[in-house]
């Protein structure tokens, strides 16, 4: 067993370990009262100013519960598939086969890219993954918050601000801010276990096929410090076995050589396509301590390690990519993911004079190892190993904040004023694979470079730092008894980018009781990520058409990409528009609706594979560097408009001995292009064509995400049941890909209905048992054409957001104390 191998064992039964530790240690107490989501409950997102609820904020602000996560039907606890599930501005793709995203899953909002929508803990800022995606569909070229690495179980609520809020929070907050409050219960706790599978009727393989199991436990405990004060911390694990709908492989001429050996393989499923295999371990903890009268200490902090493997395409044993001697029967590559992940803040917040102050150091990091197990370097022959490391990602956020807000009087109104401070290091570094891993060896015909990705080699290593420093003021006030106020300024400098201000106004007016209008109107901006401006990596594999290609991906600092046009990135840019109309009638009826416009200028993309056929010539020529079939390079090649609508409507009432919940929520977006860069002229001199921001780029920001989403539920609860139902309509997609020779294959994927269901006994005040189920009715998306299925191995893309598993069920074990 090697060496990572048995540190992976040993800390999967460390942890094991504490978790029945915890379990034992529990003490039988009176759970803690629960939030109920309600669009009238308190928001703490969204405006500075105390006691504004949901209803009464003048942006849009979603508001989900403990409850509400625990029933959405997530897989092993996933965090980001809970939040798609339950929010249909939210959406979060099950990818496969693309690299980086088998293992760090990027989620959208409002149909942006993963990279603009900020992401709080208890307010404070959370770290961007290490890990860059290239290989993938949506959020290719981004470094995204990895919402799976945030325990489920530390949740007390989370509030989705769904508007530009740059000036309020910084930078990255141009489609909205998720704030991830954390459980604060002082006393009580509970232990949970669910376990779960695919179960699904696969008509490309014609079979039934269980698969994806999954086991998910976790703990929770608080105790009370000092009186008023008090600890929360829990643990989590999580087990959940690899899914595969892959079709039936018809090795046609083109995808492989037609020898006895490569077509013996025809009418096998020789590829797979799914949910990765994972195992996660997660620990977290949430704590405040008073210090006299007027100030509390509060520290809290998470961490998450994954284990994630990921498959990739399969190598016919009569291939280039081949080695007969080690795999006689070809092979298929698994990449192997190694996620660590933590966050921890601590801080003082009081109150001197007439200030409600905050201090604190927030710090976060993400360290991510990437191997590749199965595979081979063919260029070494039979001497190859078959597993390689191929490379490390590092990303590091520390912070300082220093906050404060009062109210004092204006005439006979209260105006609040908050001011705030921050400086913020960032660091992000990326370490070479083993040297195997890309050695060019004896065999000349055959590619270079492990298979399923080459390592990262010592002349893309990269080592980048920056230092941000930010102020900002914001002041709202009741202008009047119906209308409300908040104006936000922001500035922030950038050691690599300069300054930039950001600004916002927003407003609420209640022109009839209960029924108000509310509207917003800011600049928000995005810097590129350390990971944007210095990333390079260097692979030979498979192209879209099946053949396999040498390329690299040049940071904009390389020679090559500045030979070939690349230009220094700027920071992207963005017009926020949106107006809105709440009402709340009666005691059992709100709603929200609200229309919105974000208008985002040099957005930054990775440009299209360019291969054109002077290209190698060319940089040999100019830069005598051999070999180079194609780049890729990050570029702001790109403005868009997006133009959009969200609806949500609750009905509440007591029924039939308990209390009914009805929650319509719709969600509908559309993405322009408004200006595209034009080539430069260094790559035309290639022979390249529009490669800064080509067809497969402009599908993936205008309607590889869907469009429209919504959803409806129905849940009813008594001191006995809980019943829920949820049925949503998961939009239709489109996935364009671009072969060349002008062959651009062109698929819609209709909208699917999906249809969720739990229901949770509560056999005693303290233990329930819940049965439930996702995607009950087994629905998958429209089958691939024979242009785009891969010769019948991929008959589902992947971009289609009801997934390619079918239908899920699970059962849960509750115990509170």
């Amino acid at each position: 067993m090697s060496a990572p191998s048995r540190k992976y064992r040993r800390t999967r039964l460390s942890a094991t370990l504490v978790l029945a530790l915890a379990a034992l240690q529990a003490q039988a107490q009176q759970a803690a009262d629960q939030q109920a989501r309600t669009l009238d409950q308190v928001v703490v997102t969204g405006v500075r100013a105390s006691s504004r609820t949901a209803l009464e904020s003048p942006v849009p602000v979603d508001v989900l519960s403990q409850d509400d996560l625990r029933a959405a039907g997530a897989v092993n606890g996933e965090l980001g598939q809970a939040l798609a599930n339950l929010l249909p501005s939210f959406n979060f793709p099950r990818q496969s086969n693309s690299g980086g995203s088998d293992h760090v899953r990027a989620a959208q909002l409002r149909g942006l890219s993963p990279d603009q929508v900020l992401v709080l803990v208890n307010g404070k800022r959370f770290h961007t993954s290490a890990l860059v995606n290239t290989d993938t569909k949506i959020g290719r070229g981004t470094t995204p918050v990895d919402f799976n690495a945030i325990p489920i179980s530390a949740i007390k609520r989370v509030e989705v601000l769904r508007d530009g809020a740059g000036a309020q929070y910084g930078s990255d907050a141009i489609a909205g801010v998720v704030n991830i409050i954390l459980d604060d219960a002082p006393d009580g706790g509970e232990v949970v276990g669910s376990y779960g599978a695919n179960h699904t009727r696969f008509g490309p393989a014609d079979r039934t096929i269980t698969d994806g199991n999954s086991s998910y436990g976790a703990a929770k405990f608080g105790t009370r410090l000092a009186g008023s004060g008090f600890f929360r911390a829990g643990i989590e694990a999580g087990h959940h076995d690899a899914t595969n709908r892959a079709g039936i492989d018809t090795v046609p001429d083109w995808l492989a050589d037609p020898t006895p050996a490569n077509l013996a393989l025809r009418g096998k499923r020789n590829y797979a396509a799914g949910d990765p295999k994972s195992e996660n371990y997660s620990g977290w903890l949430n704590s405040e301590l008073p210090l006299g009268d007027t100030a509390r200490l509060y520290w809290f902090g998470t961490y998450t390690q994954r284990h994630t493997i990921g498959d990739n395409y399969f190598r016919y044993p009569d291939s280039s990519a081949n080695v007969p001697a080690i795999y006689p029967d070809g092979y298929r590559p698994e990449s192997v993911g190694s996620n660590r992940d933590v966050q921890t803040a601590a801080g003082i917040r009081g109150k001197l004079a007439e200030w409600n102050l905050d201090g604190s150091l927030n710090w976060g990091s993400n360290a991510f190892d990437y191997d590749l197990r199965n595979s081979l370097n063919a260029s070494l022959g039979a001497a190859s190993p078959t597993a390689f490391h191929i490379g490390s990602y590092r990303f590091d956020q520390g912070s300082a904040n220093l906050d404060g807000n009062r109210e004092f009087a204006a005439g006979s109104r209260y105006v609040t004023l908050a001011l705030g401070a921050e400086y913020r290091h960032e660091r992000f570094r990326t370490l070479p694979g083993d040297p195997a891993s890309y050695a060019a060896g004896p065999y000349l015909d055959a590619p270079v470079g492990a298979q399923a990705g080459g390592g990262l080699q010592p002349q893309d290593a990269a080592r980048l730092s920056r230092n941000v420093g930010a102020a900002y003021a914001e002041l709202s006030s009741d202008i009047t008894d119906h209308f409300f106020a908040d104006a936000a300024a922001r500035y922030e400098h950038y050691s690599d980018f300069g300054g930039n201000w950001s600004g916002k106004l927003s407003a609420r007016w209640e022109f009839a009781p209960g029924f108000a209008l509310r509207g917003a109107a800011s600049n928000n901006f995005r810097a590129p990520s350390l990971s944007q401006i210095g990333f390079e990596s260097t692979t030979s594999g498979y192209g879209a058409d099946g053949k396999l290609v040498t390329g690299r991906i040049l940071s904009v600092r390389n020679p090559i990409a500045r030979g070939l046009g690349a230009q220094a990135l700027k920071p992207e840019k963005s017009r926020n528009f949106s107006l809105g109309l709440t009402g709340q009638v009666g005691e059992h009826f709100d709603f929200s609706l609200d229309a919105y416009q974000i208008s985002i200028d040099d957005r930054v993309t990775l440009s299209e594979t360019i291969d054109s056929a002077g290209l190698e010539d060319y940089i040999l020529q100019h830069f005598g560097v051999p070999g180079v079939q194609s780049v890729a390079f990050f570029t702001n090649a790109v403005d868009t408009r997006t133009r959009g609508a969200e609806l949500v409507g609750n009905y509440r009432t007591p029924w039939a001995g308990g209390n009914l919940l009805l929650t319509l929520a719709y969600s509908r977006n559309h993405t322009d292009i408004r200006a595209v860069r034009a080539t430069p002229p260094e790559l035309a001199a290639t022979g390249a064509g529009n490669v800064l921001f080509g067809d497969e780029e402009r599908n993936t920001l205008t309607d590889a995400a869907p469009r429209q989403r919504g959803s409806f539920s129905a849940s009813w609860n008594n001191r006995r049941w809980s019943l829920l139902g949820r049925v949503t309509r998961q939009g239709s997609t489109v996935r364009v890909f671009d072969f060349g020779g002008g062959f651009e294959p062109r698929q819609v994927y209709a909208a699917r209905w999906q249809l969720d269901a739990e229901a949770e006994l509560h056999l005693t005040s303290r233990f329930s048992l819940a049965l439930g189920g996702y995607n009950l009715t087994n629905q998958y998306p429209t089958r691939s054409n024979s242009d785009i299925n891969y010769a019948g191995n991929f008959p589902y893309d992947v971009i289609s957001p009801i997934g390619v598993n079918g239908a899920y069920w699970y059962g849960r074990a509750r115990y509170t104390f």
